[in-house]
């Protein structure tokens, strides 16, 4: 029962009246002291079921089979390797990068809780994109104010996210790194949305399509767009 709807509950006088009709008899005692009796035990029925309400909520989440412990840490060990691999081998030589720190959160997410709408293909490339694309635009326009390109970045980050149905927290830190994460990601301009996000992004995504789909029980995605 709705807890605000029983705070809500009163008894009126009308309702005693008519009460003491249907039973077709006399009771020995005011309205005013029924009425009175009514309300104390309504509060004790009131105590009672938040009180059930309360014995059943659990004290902790329900635990995680090691199956899917440990295909979650295969994932992300990919994911994030093949950045880093590919990042070393190929980009840095060039000043750019596959690394950035939202990935990890991004892995937590597409290998840990792959159920999660929030880990969904269209929530990890267009939150990503979309806050790439924000913090890069924060950054050129106000980046003589950093605390205000900072805020603004994230800010306006998570509201296109929203409006678009694209919502990643990650995204949020990407926003963020195009703001504060330096001279090598300031040199990077709008190239920061291709590399290291997009590109980052879409290897995270090919290896949780072919990992989480291994393992019996484990589907992904949920739905693309």
């Amino acid at each position: 029962m709705n807890k605000h709807y029983n705070n809500q509950i009163t008894l009126s006088e009308e309702d005693i009246q008519e009460a003491m009709k249907e039973m077709g008899t006399y009771i020995d005692i005011s309205e005013t002291d029924l009425k009175n009796l009514f309300e104390i035990a309504f509060k004790h029925i009131h105590k009672r079921i938040n009180f059930i309400h309360r014995k059943h909520i659990p004290l902790s989440p329900p635990g995680v089979g090691l199956k899917e412990i440990a295909w979650s840490g295969l994932g992300s060990f990919l994911g994030i390797g093949l950045c880093a691999f590919f990042s070393y081998k190929f980009l840095e030589p060039f000043s750019l990068t596959l690394l950035i720190g939202s990935f990890g959160a991004s892995a937590v997410l597409i290998y840990g809780a792959i159920k999660s709408p929030l880990a969904q293909p269209r929530n990890l490339i267009g939150g990503h994109l979309i806050s790439a694309l924000i913090g890069v635009i924060c950054f050129q326009i106000f980046g003589y104010m950093i605390w205000i390109a900072a805020a603004l970045s994230v800010s306006i980050a998570i509201m296109a996210m929203l409006a678009t149905k694209t919502l990643h927290p990650p995204g949020g830190a990407t926003a963020l790194i195009a703001v504060i994460g330096g001279t090598n990601i300031h040199n990077l301009g709008y190239l920061y949305i291709l590399f290291p996000v997009a590109s980052g992004a879409v290897i995270l995504l090919l290896v949780a399509l072919a990992i989480n789909n291994l393992a019996k029980g484990r589907k992904y995605p949920e739905y693309w767009f």
